[in-house]
């Protein structure tokens, strides 16, 4: 499907991506090794094929909703950022350095950053475990992780939409609120800059 219509995936609206990336990643960790293995290398398929659908010049739609996606797994699925996960993103790094084909390409050291960003989400995820029954140091903790993603919109209404979660949770009603006003801004923000 990927080979036949790629313009599915990587034009237009992102909601068939991102469903996927988030279906794969949801794979990557579990609990069997032949799975995990598969689902990483389908992942990286999909990263590689965007990167061929672009003339071999980025993989940014992929890029921008494997992080989204990751993002959302950490809060929807327990333990996910142990050991398990943390092998599909050695699986995939892997795949990108013995790729031949884009050896020479910008590609392998994406693919080495897109790691990395996920492997500092799910630090910062870890901290924010250790900080749960502290409703407000674990408010804090989302709120830098949401400004560390200033320059990605969708990122950050990501994480200020999981703040507005436990905000709600907690009872905290108005700061939930407070919440969703920023995203409604963020939203407004860069359909301005779309010239919508």
């Amino acid at each position: 499907f990927l080979l036949q219509f790629p313009s599915t995936f990587y034009e237009g609206r992102a909601d068939m991506c991102s469903a996927l990336c988030y279906e794969i990643l949801k794979y990557c960790n579990s609990k069997l090794s032949s799975i995990r293995t598969e689902a990483s290398q389908l992942l990286y398929f999909l990263m590689r094929n965007n990167f061929d659908y672009t003339g071999k010049k980025s993989f940014v739609r992929t890029h921008l909703q494997v992080i989204i996606s990751v993002s959302q797994l950490i809060a929807d699925v327990v333990g996910i950022g142990g050991t398990r996960f943390q092998q599909s993103l050695s699986i995939i790094n892997n795949c990108a350095n013995n790729d031949r084909i884009v050896k020479h390409t910008t590609f392998p050291s994406d693919v080495k950053d897109l790691t990395k960003r996920i492997r500092t989400v799910l630090m910062a995820t870890a901290q924010m475990k250790e900080h749960e029954n502290d409703p407000e140091m674990l408010v804090d903790l989302q709120y830098s992780l949401a400004k560390s993603y200033a320059s990605t919109p969708e990122l950050r209404k990501t994480w200020l939409d999981s703040m507005a979660r436990i905000h709600v949770k907690n009872g905290d009603l108005s700061e939930a609120a407070m919440c969703y006003v920023h995203v409604a801004a963020l939203v407004a923000e860069y359909l301005t800059r779309k010239g919508m």
